[in-house]
């Protein structure tokens, strides 16, 4: 069952029509809400994220905080198979008459859709992954989470072509983010990661590792770093909303902390999984 533009449906009958900017374009933005237990995990900074990229692209909301709410927590109840969610909500600018780059005052399309999370335990975790880099070549508006995710989907099916987990991105010598998560490391007990800008999509899931290290007692500094910093440091971990926290301990076929997962991230990964139980 998905929801889209009022309607619970089941998906394989969810059709919008192909002159939606966001089918022709990529013309929209979307969240995703991580649900455990049956309850949304982050939901007033996804929320708020969401507000910023339809302001960013001059889309009016078209739902109250409490009506994306209700929508959310209806669709949940619907997938019966799984406590544990990924809830991916898209707002497209709308349907016009004809292909146009412009357009006019449009109703935004939205769609909505949840599948089962299944979350990796720290058992598995604990093997670590591999990660590829590459060189960002994307735009520099990274802060907008928009649906026009080509570079994006490239890196991530070039990290999946080499075994690995993510492909990392460097810009003009400088770690930004992975395909589709931010990226940490740790040297000498300190926590490092890109600042907030342009450059990187703030994850919500990054903001509640940062809180974990606060809560933790352990130093971060969010600033830039380079490749050799990466390659050189005691602990490589990416973040995401489906992710969680993950380790890194192989990276373009060179070893990070000689493929041995950290104690720092232990310590952010067994706090995250405390603050699981409640409504972030």
């Amino acid at each position: 069952m998905v929801y889209l533009n009022g309607n619970f449906i089941q998906k394989n009958k969810a059709y919008i029509s192909v002159m939606d900017r966001g089918f022709l374009f990529g013309d929209g933005v979307y969240e995703v809400f991580p649900i455990y237990n049956r309850h949304i995990f982050g939901l007033d900074p996804h929320l708020n994220r969401l507000q910023d990229g339809l302001d960013s692209i001059n889309i009016k909301n078209p739902h109250t905080k409490d009506e994306w709410i209700s929508l959310i927590n209806k669709l949940i109840s619907f997938n019966k198979g799984s406590d544990d969610q990924a809830i991916y909500l898209q707002v497209s600018r709308g349907c016009d008459e004809d292909r146009n780059h412009t357009h006019g005052d449009l109703k935004p399309t939205v769609y909505i859709q949840s599948t089962g999370l299944n979350s990796r335990s720290k058992e598995i975790l604990l093997r670590g992954g591999s990660a590829i880099s590459r060189d960002d070549i994307r735009w520099s508006q990274c802060n907008t989470k928009a649906t026009s995710l080509l570079a994006n989907t490239m890196y991530a099916q070039e990290a999946k072509e080499n075994d690995a987990e993510e492909a990392i991105l460097c810009r003009d010598g400088v770690i930004t983010e992975g395909s589709s998560s931010n990226v940490f490391i740790v040297k000498n007990n300190c926590i490092y990661t890109h600042p907030k800008g342009p450059l990187i999509l703030s994850g919500i899931t990054r903001e509640i590792i940062i809180d974990c290290a606060n809560h933790c007692g352990i130093d971060l500094k969010e600033i830039a770093f380079g490749k050799e910093a990466l390659m050189n440091a005691d602990e490589v971990w990416i973040s995401s909303s489906t992710r969680e926290v993950f380790p890194i301990t192989n990276i373009d076929d060179q070893q990070i902390n000689n493929g041995q997962v950290g104690p720092i991230w232990s310590l952010i990964y067994n706090q995250y999984q405390a603050l699981k139980g409640i409504k972030a």
